[in-house]
């Protein structure tokens, strides 16, 4: 049987520099700002995503999560910003994904796919081949108010399972991931990546002893090779 890899690791709602470096410092290779949302926590201005930003080191992965829609916006908000991942949490309209390839050469496209029944396996399968990864949350964009993520939730990770195994891209799992699960959804699951926000936290700020934790059960799960 092939070995498990060991996943990246995303440590989203990133507030401060000293957040950014905390999350490093524990082996973080991409970070999550969240911009603007309907619901949700995490989010901070984007004036200060940009100082974040800025004092990241070369090689971490910086993420924009933006639940706009419009081309023109999210351009606007990477220039902005200067991230070098954009994760739409949101549905984009039918050529979006291409056109923003065009206008932001070199910027990564991650698609959020929020899994809540089969009908997430072809949801995902249809919009892999536009962006460079998917990744699948808990959230409930059906919702009067949406909840895009950050929702604190597991969903079904046997679908997570089949999506994996179904598109050829890589897959960031989101949702409800802790320390205590953690070594569960690796083995589950075989994500390319984690992405992770309140279980690493203690009243909304990154807690190092749960992030050591963490990276712990990280490791635990899928020993380097």
């Amino acid at each position: 049987m092939r070995p498990i890899h060991r996943p990246r690791v995303k440590i989203c709602c990133i507030s401060s520099i000293d957040e950014a470096w905390l999350a490093i410092d524990h082996g973080a290779s991409a970070l999550g700002l969240v911009s603007k949302m309907p619901s949700g926590p995490g989010v901070v201005s984007d004036e200060l995503i940009a100082q974040i930003v800025a004092a990241v080191p070369p090689g971490v992965a910086t993420f924009l999560l933006t639940c706009e829609i419009e081309v023109g916006a999210i351009v606007e908000q990477q220039r902005r910003s200067g991230v070098n991942t954009l994760q739409f949490v949101d549905h984009l309209p039918r050529g979006a994904h291409q056109a923003l390839r065009k206008a932001l050469p070199g910027v990564a496209l991650i698609q959020v796919v929020h899994v809540t029944d089969e009908a997430s396996i072809d949801e995902a399968s249809g919009i892999a081949p536009h962006v460079d990864a998917i990744l699948l949350d808990s959230g409930n964009p059906a919702l009067a108010v949406k909840e895009l993520g950050g929702t604190g939730r597991v969903h079904d990770w046997r679908i997570s399972r089949q999506i994996r195994e179904r598109i050829d891209r890589p897959i960031f799992l989101a949702g409800g991931l802790r320390p205590e699960n953690v070594g569960d959804a690796i083995r589950q699951v075989a994500p390319y990546g984690l992405d992770i926000c309140n279980g690493v936290r203690t009243r909304g700020k990154l807690d190092a002893a749960k992030l050591a934790d963490f990276f712990r059960e990280v490791a635990r799960a899928a020993p380097a090779a």
